[in-house]
């Protein structure tokens, strides 16, 4: 099975609303900017992808087209610039993933996640963008009691989600001094536990899906850090794509608002473990436990209230079709 078994009829879902539009991309040729640059192109969106290739893939873009590909970094204003030149929507996904590797490395993640968002946003005011998409993270939650509304307080436990963090509380600034007389709108998409296809597997600091794919078509047991008994939201990348481009062609303003992205679910990673094993037709390859890790957090699930009635979202593709197809793609390239 082959990327072209998941795609979705955007058409059908959007329309012509971006037929003819120009969108920047940054991060687009990592795992969900890929699939978001992909759904644009379908829809008729003309798309600068803008990506330093330090988490993502030339690959990844290789299965459609065409898009503008500039290699490059969030934190070069001038190439900022240029590439976001005659847009009309910014979808922010460039960023430095990984709780445990932004506790060890606080300064990079800052000057990458909360440096290099101002550097879009103002890049984006001067462009005259009409809105950007800011992929912000559900790490922002903490230990809230579940489900997450976006009205809870927020409560870093990393520094990834604290850059996250700071990212939200930029797009709506901009918002709010920009915004009046048809300025700059912004959105910002609070992602849970992002899953799917072209998800990057040999990274040492991997999404649990991608890892325990890896280790399982390796014939190795996964590895939870923890009892397992944390629980997640996990969402097909496809729920994501279309979250983004509801919120990009929404007609009345966002004002920086926080919008879950999730499907309202969740699931133990015990039960996730098992899940993939039996799928992958490895039963017998039982999970082992290591400690924790500093930063995770125990439980994510989200309201999709906020989702529903700002931009009519409900999630396209559900978990067990979702996992059929993610690992489906990881026994293709992982073979």
């Amino acid at each position: 099975m082959t990327n072209e078994s998941i795609q979705i009829d955007w058409k059908k879902l959007h329309g012509n609303r971006f037929g003819g539009a120009k969108a920047l991309v940054t991060g687009g040729a990592g795992f969900i900017g890929s699939h978001l640059s992909e759904a644009l192109v379908r829809l008729g969106c003309q798309v600068v992808v803008l990506d330093d290739l330090s988490g993502g893939s030339k690959q990844n873009l290789a299965s459609f087209g065409p898009v503008e590909f500039v290699e490059g970094s969030i934190l070069d204003r001038d190439l900022l610039a240029r590439c976001v030149k005659g847009s009309r929507f910014v979808f922010h996904q460039a960023a430095l993933g990984s709780v445990p590797r932004s506790v060890e490395q606080p300064r990079l993640y800052n000057d990458v996640n909360t440096t290099g968002t101002l550097n879009v946003l103002e890049a984006a005011r001067e462009a005259r963008v009409h809105r950007v998409m800011f992929a912000a993270s559900s790490s922002a939650y903490g230990e809230n009691a579940v489900p997450w509304i976006e009205n809870l307080p927020p409560l870093p436990r990393s520094p990834y989600a604290a850059t996250k963090l700071a990212g939200e509380g930029l797009l709506r600034a901009y918002a709010a001094s920009y915004g009046s007389n048809g300025g700059i709108d912004t959105a910002s998409l609070r992602y849970f536990n992002i899953f799917g296809p072209r998800q990057n597997a040999n990274s040492a600091y991997a999404a649990v899906i991608a890892a325990f794919a890896k280790a399982l078509l390796a014939g190795k047991r996964s590895v939870i850090y923890g009892d397992g008994e944390q629980s997640r939201d996990f969402t097909f990348v496809a729920n994501a794509v279309h979250a983004n481009l509801l919120a990009a062609g929404r007609e009345k303003r966002i004002d920086g608002e926080v919008i879950n992205v999730g499907c309202g679910a969740r699931i133990s990673v015990n039960q996730l473990a098992q899940k993939m094993a039996t799928a992958l037709g490895r039963p017998d390859l039982a999970a082992i436990h290591e400690a924790e890790r500093a930063g995770d957090i125990k439980h994510s699930f989200a309201d999709m209230k906020r989702a529903t009635e700002m931009l009519g979202y409900k999630p396209i593709v559900g978990l067990e079709t979702g996992l059929e197809q993610t690992m489906a793609w990881y026994r293709d390239v992982l073979t």
